[in-house]
C-alpha cells in the first residue's frame, strides 16, 4: 500500500494530495536554507501547538456556550494505538541491516580494488562529486532531488518513446567508449555477460 501511495504521489494522480506533499517538502527545505534545523523544528512545533491549543480552546468555549458535553476534541486521536509491534521493528531492522551490509560489502570491494575498472569508475565518480560539492551544498542538491522526484516521472511518462530513443544512443556511445578504454588498460578485460 505504501509503495502504491508513493507512486500515486510521484505521478500526480491525486493533484491536491501531491501538491500538499510537494509544497510542504519544498517549504521545509527552503526554510532549512534560511534557518537552522533546530529553529525550523521549533517553529513547526510551535505552529502545530498553536493550532491544536486554539482548536481545543475554541471547542471548550463552544461547549460552554451551547451547554453540551462533547468531551475532548482530540479524544479519538488520543485513544488511537500508535505503537510499533515487535514484528514491525524486526522487519525494518532486518531491511536496514541488509542495506548496510550490502553497502559495506560494495565499498570494501571498491576501496580494496577487487576489480580495477569498477574502482576507477568509483574514483571518477568521487572526483566529479568534488566539483558538484564545490558548486552546490547538500541542501540545494536535496531540493533539486525533490523537484526532480516530482517532475521526472511525469515527463518520462509523457515522452517515454523519445527519451528511450536518445538514452539508447547515449548508452551505445558510452559502451563503445568504455570498451575502447578497457581494451587499452592491461588486466581490465571486459566481463563475460
Amino acid at each position: 500500500m505504501t509503495q502504491t501511495f508513493a507512486i500515486d504521489l510521484l505521478y500526480w494522480r491525486d493533484i491536491k494530495q501531491t501538491g500538499i506533499v510537494f509544497g510542504s517538502l519544498l517549504l521545509l527545505l527552503f526554510s532549512l536554507t534560511q534557518f537552522s534545523v533546530v529553529s525550523v523544528v521549533a517553529y513547526l512545533a510551535l505552529a502545530g501547538l498553536s493550532a491544536t491549543i486554539s482548536f481545543r480552546i475554541y471547542k471548550s468555549v463552544l461547549q460552554a456556550v451551547q451547554k453540551t458535553d462533547e468531551g475532548h476534541p482530540f479524544k479519538a486521536y488520543l485513544e488511537m494505538e500508535m505503537n510499533l509491534s515487535q514484528d514491525q521493528i524486526q522487519k525494518y531492522t532486518d531491511c536496514l541491516q541488509l542495506y548496510v551490509n550490502s553497502t559495506v560489502k560494495e565499498l570494501r570491494r571498491l576501496f580494496l580494488v577487487q576489480d580495477l575498472v569498477d574502482s576507477l569508475k568509483f574514483a571518477v565518480l568521487m572526483w566529479l562529486l568534488t566539483y558538484v560539492g564545490a558548486l552546490f551544498n547538500g541542501l540545494t542538491l536535496l531540493i533539486m532531488a525533490v523537484v526532480s522526484m516530482f517532475t521526472l516521472p511525469v515527463v518520462y511518462d509523457k515522452y517515454q518513446a523519445q527519451i528511450d530513443q536518445y538514452l539508447g544512443l547515449v548508452r551505445t556511445h558510452i559502451n563503445t567508449v568504455v570498451a575502447k578504454i578497457q581494451a587499452k588498460i592491461p588486466g581490465a578485460k571486459r566481463k563475460a555477460e
